[in-house]
């Protein structure tokens, strides 16, 4: 695994998110009929929370990012980018478990979704999410949390 490490993320990097979020979803979204360039820059903006994020860094620069944003009734993970050329090393999975091991002693259910036919929902299920409902462009998944120990 590469030298890489997680830090709160800031304002300031909305704009590589947006940028890391159109690069890696691209291929997903043309497969669906969605992609619009301005739109999934867009849509990210919008949405980070920079309170609930964490960028990955390989070798002290940006490769990634991950949201896990608390809900009434869950934490919802989001906004889970790693640069490709990171991809395949067990940076995902580890700050994955990392995640999960946090919800697991708060004992909070995790949400997300992911694009139909992604490989990230490879990732998810290997990790206890199941699926709870899909529709034509996202599958909704759902982990419990699991007690200490068990």
């Amino acid at each position: 695994m590469a030298d890489w490490g997680v830090r709160p993320a800031s304002a300031a990097d909305v704009e590589a998110v947006a940028e890391l979020r159109a690069r890696v979803l691209r291929a997903d979204l043309e497969r669906l009929g969605r992609y619009d360039a301005r739109r999934v820059r867009q849509r990210l903006r919008d949405g980070f929370a920079p309170a609930h994020t964490r960028v990955i860094e390989v070798g002290g620069a940006f490769a990634g990012c991950v949201a896990l944003r608390p809900a009434e009734d869950a934490h919802w993970l989001e906004h889970f980018y790693l640069a490709p050329e990171a991809q395949g090393g067990g940076i995902g999975t580890a700050v994955l478990r990392a995640l999960l091991e946090r919800s697991d002693r708060e004992g909070v259910l995790v949400r997300l979704n992911v694009l139909r036919g992604s490989p990230a929902r490879r990732l998810y299920e290997r990790h206890g999410f199941v699926v709870e409902s899909e529709d034509p462009v996202d599958v909704f998944m759902v982990r419990a949390h699991r007690p200490r120990g068990g």
